[in-house]
């Protein structure tokens, strides 16, 4: 499995965000000086599936790339965090679509293959980039 480098402003999000979550992430990853885990989004209509905290963090730093997973709906299992609820990707476009975002923690998106690591130092991410795409075993390597 593989991530590239898009810029954050084409990730749409679907899902609001806690904002102390996304106090105490952008610490973490300030202090460590670089991108540990892509976002993960819908490979056509680049809806965020997984990491809207990130995304967040990435749009308050203003980085121009960020390392993305691109996946469809027949690689990923969706639920929903609310007992009693189910949550459909048709939902997720709807809702996406009409501009507005589910509450926070309402998707999650389970992904059986797992996801790739990655090790992207930050001053990378605020340097304009082509959509690359990166091995995940050669994370970090983006000569």
């Amino acid at each position: 499995m593989k991530y590239c480098l898009l810029s954050p402003a084409r990730l749409i999000p679907t899902e609001e965000v806690s904002l102390d979550r996304v106090d105490i992430l952008q610490a973490k990853i300030l202090q460590a000086g670089s991108w540990t885990a892509p976002i993960t989004a819908e490979k056509n209509a680049l809806f965020v599936m997984d990491g809207h905290h990130r995304l967040t963090v990435a749009h308050r730093l203003r980085l121009t790339t960020v390392p993305v997973v691109l996946l469809d709906y027949d690689s990923v299992r969706l639920e929903s965090w609310r007992a009693g609820e189910t949550i459909t990707p048709a939902e997720i476009f709807a809702m996406a679509r009409s501009g507005r975002k589910f509450p926070y923690k309402t998707t999650r998106h389970i992904f059986t293959e797992g996801l790739p690591r990655c090790d992207v130092p930050l001053q990378l991410l605020f340097r304009p980039t082509s959509s690359e795409m990166v091995p995940a075993r050669a994370a970090g390597a983006l000569s």
